[in-house]
């Protein structure tokens, strides 16, 4: 069989063991975690298990032999299908024939893929889910796109928010490491031009349980001032933050990354300079916890310290609300972010900066009428339950409640999806949705004090066809990019100056923002 002129197994089948690609080298030994990344280029320390025995069957295929593996639906998805599928493809394999989302027979809950991939050999009767397809790509949806989506360096700018390193910056009355509300209220008394200084410091918390997205701390602002002489100015601040803060900068070991910590102890780990300058002649900004149970976006106050579990986005409008909080975007994130379970962790390297907004979507005519009329009517009835963003996306997804202002705030949410799907000229992707799980879950680990993961959403078919559009949208932005020369120039211009435009510019240059923009320690990623 290894001796003929066309050496290789005719056909390999098999069901490989599941295993997280972080807990190989836990169960089987850092050796021979070592061993296989170093044996198959591509593949990184999250690639699941099973990524790995595809490209071993795949690579004692002989030219024109198939093989068909049974898979979870991580194969499809991140580093494992970055290492497994995509490198097969790559390499010259055919996806031919897959069913996707198969309950396993057994007793436990599980939902497989059986994926079959020919070695160089055209398959015309290509099968998805026993319909035909012209291709089927590493995502496992019909589509011709298997790499990772591009960064499109035209997209606008976002940050991270700050992240401070210390409690002792933080007035707050719930954490005996904060200094009370009471006492910022008294510095202010007697030094009302500080106000600057003790802003408003708002968290991911606040964002999604508070149904005005109030901030309920206080931080002190020190970071831009460029050495202890300056800190005099501010004496009582210097004061809390020398007490507080210092002591456990002082205890940090000497690596490079706690040098500047140690040395600056007045400055926050990352200051975030860039941001503050970007959005000094905005009202407001558009924010999103980095974690939460749903992909929820709201306008908050410029003029506030965002934390570091905060993403801000310099976009004033409702177009641009209404863009990213449709299900298109949410479909891209969920997919490209990471997640356990219901918690949904929202990277914007993979979800917003590679996301294929629709034409002129900042400003869209049709994306801002229905985005105005959807956060509006979500304000007010957050404010008239007293319901933070969680709660009220709790009741929109569980498939019991009817209550006619959440049914209402399903029907604003599927006309702005439309409005979006418009906007894209995909005029033939119905809006209609359904209760769905979004995982399975045993029986056993369910009970009437924890619901099931419904989700208000479109079918399968429907989230996959929308993501196989984005993905083919995805790749052509990145090439009219790279013939235009607009990547190389956000190449050499850097991330900071990434889709900025006027707007960015004239915030750069504003002369009154809640910062300076002096240098300051580093520590965070702009």
């Amino acid at each position: 069989m290894f001796e003929r002129g066309n050496p290789g197994f005719d056909a390999v089948v098999g069901n490989p063991p599941f295993l997280g690609g972080t807990q190989i080298s836990e169960r089987f030994g850092m050796p021979y975690f070592q061993w296989l990344t170093m044996s198959f280029a591509g593949c990184r320390h999250h690639c699941d298990l099973v990524a790995y025995f595809f490209r071993r069957a795949f690579a004692v295929l002989r030219e024109h032999g198939c093989l068909g593996l049974i898979a979870t639906n991580t194969i499809s998805q991140g580093d494992t299908r970055e290492g497994g599928l995509s490198m097969l493809v790559e390499e010259g394999g055919r996806i031919y024939n897959v069913l996707r989302r198969v309950k396993w027979p057994g007793q436990a809950a599980v939902v497989v893929s059986v994926v079959h991939v020919a070695k160089r050999l055209k398959v015309k009767d290509v099968q998805l889910d026993e319909l035909p397809v012209p291709l089927i790509s590493a995502y496992l949806v019909s589509g011709s796109v298997s790499a990772s989506p591009s960064r499109l360096t035209l997209n606008p700018y976002f940050s991270m928010g700050s992240k401070i390193y210390g409690q002792g910056f933080l007035f707050a009355d719930d954490d005996p490491d904060c200094t009370p509300t009471i006492e910022r209220e008294r510095i202010l008394d007697d030094h009302p031009d500080w106000r600057d200084r003790v802003p408003p410091y708002i968290g991911g918390e606040e964002v999604n349980t508070d149904p005005l997205h109030r901030a309920r701390r206080f931080v002190i602002a020190l970071s831009d001032v460029p050495d202890e002489a300056g800190l005099y100015s501010w004496p009582e601040l210097r004061g809390i933050v020398e007490d507080k803060v210092r002591p456990g900068r002082l205890l940090l070991g000497d690596n490079p990354n706690n040098l500047p910590l140690k040395r600056r102890w007045w400055a926050f780990q990352a200051h975030r300079p860039e941001l503050y300058a970007a959005i000094a002649e905005l009202q407001r900004v558009l924010v999103i916890s980095s974690v939460g149970q749903h992909a929820a976006f709201a306008f908050v106050p410029s003029r506030q310290v965002f934390s570091h579990s905060l993403i801000v986005f310099p976009l004033p409008t409702h177009a641009a609300f209404c863009a990213l909080q449709s299900r298109p975007h949410e479909i891209w994130a969920r997919f490209f972010g990471s997640s356990m379970k219901d918690d949904l962790r929202y990277t914007p390297s993979d979800c917003f900066e590679t996301f294929p907004f629709p034409e002129n979507w900042e400003t869209h005519p049709a994306l801002e009428a229905a985005g105005h009329a959807y956060y509006d009517f979500r304000a007010a009835l957050m404010v008239r339950n007293d319901e933070g963003l969680t709660r009220t996306y709790n009741r929109f997804h569980d498939p019991e409640e009817r209550d006619p202002d959440i049914l209402e705030l399903r029907r604003l949410h599927v006309a702005m999806d439309r409005a979006v799907l418009d906007a894209y000229r995909w005029t033939d992707i119905s809006t209609d949705c359904e209760f769905l799980l979004d995982y399975e879950i045993d029986e056993d680990e369910w009970s009437p004090r924890k619901k099931k993961p419904w989700r208000y959403r479109w079918p399968d078919e429907v989230r996959d066809d929308v993501l196989a559009r984005l993905l083919e949208l995805n790749a052509t932005r990145a090439r009219e990019e790279q013939r235009s020369g607009a990547a190389a120039e956000g190449r050499a211009g850097g991330k900071k100056a990434r889709g900025r435009g006027t707007r960015g510019r004239a915030a750069s240059a504003a002369s009154e923002s809640l910062f300076d923009t002096h240098e300051t320690s580093s520590g965070g990623k702009e």
